[in-house]
């Protein structure tokens, strides 16, 4: 990923430095299991241990000559334990160490993307008790339908982001599995207990059964789980966008003091973060087809997965963590303008509230589709005159010999609307929770 949406510590992971630091705990492990059965000499174990070290530059320089990374990380290791390092990658075959060691990979990269999840959870659920009240009109089809608050958006968004890690977390255990099965998955040169031990040893589960890989619907999930992520976060990004318009202008993702939205037009404040979110979590879908693709290889293995994966997973992973930030960072600092909210309760004249009407009617004793004609031609009369939508209502015969001027004035009430808001908060959060995320989760 290019270092525009590289956070440092996720670059970290994803390092040649890394990966060839998981390379050798993978193989120091073994060692120690095999020296455990008095299979290595506790001399050749302490020797490894204490001398077993790598040059990044020196193995790709090998690299470059004996065309095998593999080997060309061993080689590099061998120059510094010297005669012990017979011991090292014994009875493993190269995609044991290399699908093990990136299953420690993942679990360092998923701690990362969870900790931002958690703390996005957190602003949600702050911004959600904040606008808990703050009234304003839903929209179907782009059109004003009924009110609704913008507190119940972010509880909306908080729920599902709650899903959301419920995926990732699903999917995390499912990539955090190692495998030291040899090259067809038989276990002709080592044993199933000593992968056991292994795993364990690297904290990481086992797989039941693998080929001379694990199997890609594993890797395949993860990048489900983040393009699933990248989904909720395009669709908040495309709300706030279009809350933001001028048209609109309900909300605001945050502007800086010095910054500027056009080369050309200096009045404009355009959602150029929000618009990025979008466009990134475009690519981050994108990479599960190559995941769902990788599942499918030849017989007990090929390679034409592993080129892929050089790409998408430190991409997807780096992507996912910096979305997220972005993401964060967006909701906790986001303008909103209540008095424009307000506002635009007023474009639509009172026919927000033909739902209500009709039902009152119904309750009245008028067949719904007779009730349901005297609410629409006095709302299209109020949208294409320009009138008031109550008064034309109480003016209208049909629906005046039902109900009376009082009675539709209680209809007109936006608490009609949003007295249940507080019990959706419950169901979400749960009566007495504190609001921290270590909490609303056990829920």
């Amino acid at each position: 990923m290019i270092p525009r949406y590289t956070l440092p510590e996720m670059q970290r992971v994803w390092s040649d430095e890394n990966k060839f630091q998981k390379w050798l705990d993978v193989e120091i492990a073994v060692c120690e299991e095999l020296a455990a059965r008095e299979e290595i000499p506790a001399q050749a174990l302490a020797r490894i241990k204490q001398k077993a070290r790598f040059s990044v530059s020196r193995i790709l320089e090998i690299e470059r000559e004996v065309k095998h990374d593999v080997i060309a990380f061993l080689t590099s290791v061998a120059e510094n334990v010297g005669e012990a390092s017979r011991y090292i990658h014994l009875g493993l075959t190269s995609t044991d160490v290399v699908d093990t060691a990136q299953a420690l990979q993942f679990k360092e990269a998923a701690a990362l993307i969870r900790g931002e999840i958690e703390s996005l959870l957190e602003t949600l659920h702050s911004q959600a008790e904040r606008y808990r009240k703050t009234a304003m009109i839903g929209r179907t089809h782009g059109m004003h339908a009924e009110p609704t608050t913008l507190g119940l958006k972010f509880v909306l968004w908080y729920s599902e982001m709650r899903r959301n890690l419920r995926r990732f977390d699903a999917a995390t255990k499912a990539v955090c599995c190692g495998k030291l099965s040899g090259t067809v998955g038989v276990f002709a040169h080592l044993d199933p207990d000593l992968e056991e031990r292994v795993c364990r040893r690297l904290g990481i589960d086992f797989a039941d059964v693998s080929s001379q890989i694990l199997q890609r619907d594993r890797h395949a999930e993860f990048l489900a789980s983040l393009a699933i992520l990248g989904s909720t976060y395009d669709k908040i990004a495309t709300e706030i966008r279009h809350l933001q318009r001028t048209e609109v202008g309900e909300v605001q993702e945050p502007f800086g003091e010095k910054q500027k939205g056009s080369s050309a037009m200096p009045h404009k404040r355009n959602p150029v973060s929000c618009e990025q979110i979008s466009g990134l979590s475009r690519v981050l879908r994108g990479f599960l087809v190559t995941a769902l693709e990788n599942i499918i290889l030849w017989h007990e293995r090929d390679i034409s997965h592993s080129s892929a994966e050089r790409v998408i997973f430190p991409d997807a992973t780096t992507l996912a963590q910096y979305l997220t930030r972005q993401l964060d960072r967006v909701l906790a600092d986001l303008q909103v303008n209540e008095a424009k909210m307000m506002e635009n309760f007023g474009l639509s004249r009172g026919s927000i509230y033909s739902g209500p009407l009709l039902l009152e009617l119904t309750r009245k004793g008028v067949l719904r589709d007779n009730a349901y004609r005297w609410v629409q031609r006095n709302a299209l009369k109020s949208w294409d005159a320009k009138l008031d939508f109550q008064e034309l209502v109480k003016q209208d015969p049909d629906i005046s010999a039902r109900l009376a001027a009082a009675e539709i004035d209680r209809i007109f009430n936006l608490e009609y609307y949003l007295r249940n808001v507080d019990r959706i908060y419950e169901r979400v959060f749960g009566p007495g929770a504190d609001g921290t995320v270590s909490e609303i989760y056990k829920q």
